[in-house]
């Protein structure tokens, strides 16, 4: 039995892992896709403190060697289900308890669970998504805007982060186009003032993207008039995606109280409603999702998890 199971291993997990076993706490993290996470898809990252600049590939890569140098074990596996077992006969487990956690290659035990799913970007559903996700389509503004400085981008969305997203692009790149599927902008007045000031932004509502131009590289999309049908191609050097974020926490309900959205309702303490049970990274309720705020959550829950099983909390 474990002393930590954390399940996710981008920036979030892996620290937890790193600060749990510099806690001597025995540990294991499982992922189901690449560990590192989604910052792997950033060819380049200047906003990760201790770095002028790094590709988010070799960030989780140092992640996942000072992780293996801890001597923390790794489980490449799909998580179908996590359970509190109650079961005082067993020696090993904390307050007569522990959490089975059960994957397609086999089960795992462990006295706490800290869940770091993370919260993948909603794309767009279109062929080619992958390809160019980290290749000419980006998610977030703050970390790649910079590379599309004085280039023709576009973006596609009309809320409160989209419109954030376009504010801070519209002072970088020489023309920014904003794809709305709705006939109006949703985000806040305010933000579409500030907007207006820009005179190198056009809005275009009414229109939903329905391919990316053809060819191997990212070059622009198509986009289709809602009430028309009529279909037209933008060529663009970049495009931002900003429809929304999915967490990773479904498979979790039961274990962790969840918001409206879907995230783990939890504060900087990384604590849930079960005991033994904390939640680091994109998947909790945050306003601000950057690798910085994804370590400092596994620092917390890794250290909170340590205070729990040496019964100081």
């Amino acid at each position: 039995m474990y002393d930590i199971i954390v399940i996710g291993g981008g920036p979030a997990g892996l620290t937890a892992a790193i600060y749990a076993r510099r806690a001597n706490k025995s540990v294991v993290v499982i992922e189901k896709d690449s560990f590192g996470g989604q910052i792997t898809f950033s060819p380049k990252v200047e906003n990760i403190p201790g770095f002028t600049e790094i590709s988010g590939n070799e960030f989780a890569e140092r992640l996942v060697d000072q992780a293996i140098s801890q001597e923390v074990e790794f489980e490449s596996a799909t998580v179908e289900k996590a359970e509190v077992i109650e079961d005082p006969a067993r020696e090993d487990a904390l307050h007569g308890r522990y959490f089975l956690v059960t994957t397609e290659d086999g089960e795992f035990e462990g006295k706490t669970l800290i869940i770091a799913t993370g919260a993948k970007h909603r794309m767009l559903g279109l062929p080619g998504d992958e390809e160019f996700a980290g290749d000419g389509v980006s998610f977030c503004a703050v970390c790649d805007g910079a590379f599309y400085r004085d280039q023709n981008v576009g973006l596609v969305g009309g809320g409160n982060s989209a419109l954030q997203e376009a504010v801070l692009l519209a002072g970088l790149v020489r023309k920014l186009t904003i794809f709305q599927d709705l006939p109006y902008l949703t985000g806040e007045v305010k933000l579409q003032e500030e907007l207006k000031r820009h005179d190198n932004v056009e809005v275009i509502t009414g229109v939903r993207v329905v391919s990316y131009l053809p060819g191997d590289s990212f070059s622009g999309i198509t986009i289709e008039k809602s009430a028309t049908g009529e279909k037209k191609d933008y060529p663009l050097d970049g495009l931002f995606v900003a429809i929304g974020l999915v967490p990773q926490n479904e498979l979790f309900k039961d274990l962790i109280k969840l918001d409206a959205r879907g995230y783990a309702d939890s504060d900087e303490s990384t604590l849930t409603m079960t005991p033994g049970v904390f939640v680091a990274g994109d998947c909790r309720a945050k306003r601000i999702r950057q690798v910085a705020t994804a370590s400092a959550d596994g620092a917390v829950a890794a250290l909170r998890a340590s205070d729990y099983l040496e019964g100081r909390a």
